[in-house]
């Protein structure tokens, strides 16, 4: 186990904040492995890159020496976390959990060392406890508390309802902690409420309280709502070589380097080198690559990454992109965005009839692809760089 500083520099690589650092510190100080937890609801079927933020994290205190526990809330899955939403979220059935259990645990080892990794079910615990327990458990917990939730508050406050079941979700993940004695529980922004409820209820069981990790929400490709598979501006750990290739070529240089600090295993010193080399001249698509080759490499191997590399330069570097070209946001018309609108709209072609005789002439490219299709839309979510003949570009946000 490496040095008790150097590990908490490392551990702070991203963290947006983490509660209570002094504890932490004598956590480490102690020279025993500390038991480290990440849950995920098995809502979905995949994982996407905002995943593997929580991931990233969870395999750097692997590095350290500690125990990493991937938690899968085959339990809470059923009940659905209501984290953000203002409508009482529904339940998924226990055979949609199981499926998306058994993709997320071929997926993880993707990032994680398959030898030091803990893969837990929180039924496994939460199916022992009894009514009586359940109320016992309940009766830790105060209304005015669970209120103090900004989107409880709010939704109470707008005359939204919320169902009593949606109240026991942080606190079944609170007991999570208890059940598995967790020394660290790591979460995005939005779950710190239920990671303090963990600290709590260890407390009221008379255990060490966890230190909580707070992770930022990664933004997806439109580099403004956070990536999200059902707002379309995600990149899945299980896409293609060449679609994930693009997907990254396809952020904007400011959101370039969020992706590098929370998706990269590079160092930061070296990623600090790379911003003094764009401000001195380099051009920021070469540090794009690297971040897009480091990326694909991970989850499909060397050949995959240098493939499509290749396969990036003779699609785009051959149609020869300009270094500097304009980015739009244009609002989705209802779910998304038809095409020869969308050209015209982003000044690309003088009307829509001049966008469909583009487009007839195969003159038009989306993210270095041929469009002939003059039905094709645009999704809300996603970012492209579109092209028109051979000196008309534009990287579009839909939103």
């Amino acid at each position: 186990m490496t040095d008790v500083q150097a590990q908490l520099a490392e551990i702070r690589r991203g963290a947006e904040e983490i509660l209570v650092e002094s504890e932490l510190l004598k956590k480490l100080s102690q020279g025993h492995p500390l038991r480290v937890k990440a849950g995920f609801d098995p809502t979905a079927p995949d994982l996407h890159l905002g995943h593997t933020v929580l991931l990233n994290k969870l395999r750097q205190f692997q590095e350290l020496g500690h125990e990493a526990v991937f938690l899968i809330g085959d339990f809470t899955g059923m009940i659905g976390d209501p984290t953000g939403k203002n409508v009482t979220r529904k339940p998924l059935s226990r055979e949609d959990v199981l499926e998306n259990a058994r993709t997320y645990e071929e997926q993880i080892y993707k990032v994680l060392d398959p030898a030091k990794t803990l893969v837990l079910f929180n039924s496994s615990w939460m199916n022992e406890l009894n009514a009586a327990d359940m109320v016992h458990l309940a009766s830790r917990l105060t209304v005015a508390r669970m209120l103090e939730r900004d989107d409880f508050s709010k939704r109470y406050q707008s005359g939204q309802p919320i169902s009593l079941h949606e109240f026991l979700y942080p606190l079944i993940q609170g007991y999570d902690s208890v059940a598995m004695r967790a020394d660290v529980e790591l979460g995005g922004t939005d779950q710190k409420f239920n990671l303090l409820m963990g600290r709590q209820l260890q407390e009221a069981h008379e255990l060490e309280p966890q230190v909580i990790i707070t992770m930022p929400i990664l933004e997806g490709l439109d580099g403004v709502q956070k990536m999200s598979k059902s707002l379309g501006n995600y990149i899945g750990i299980a896409d293609p070589a060449n679609d994930m290739f693009g997907k990254l070529m396809s952020v904007s240089d400011q959101l370039m380097w969020r992706y590098l600090e929370l998706l990269s295993f590079r160092s930061m010193e070296e990623i600090n080198g790379w911003k003094r080399q764009v401000e001195e001249g380099l051009n920021p698509r070469d540090v794009k690559i690297r971040l897009a080759q480091e990326i694909v490499a991970r989850f499909h191997g060397l050949g995959a990454s240098k493939a499509a590399l290749e396969d990036f330069i003779a699609r785009f570097q051959k149609n020869t992109i300009p270094d500097d070209i304009p980015e739009l946001r244009l609002k989705a018309i209802d779910e998304g965005y038809p095409i020869a609108n969308l050209l015209k709209d982003a000044g690309l072609t003088e009307s829509t009839s001049e966008a469909y005789r583009m487009l007839k002439q195969g003159a038009v490219r989306v993210d270095g692809e041929r469009v002939e299709d003059r039905k094709t839309t645009i999704p809300a979510g996603e970012s492209h760089v579109i092209q028109v003949g051979k000196r008309r570009f534009a990287r579009i946000h839909v939103g």
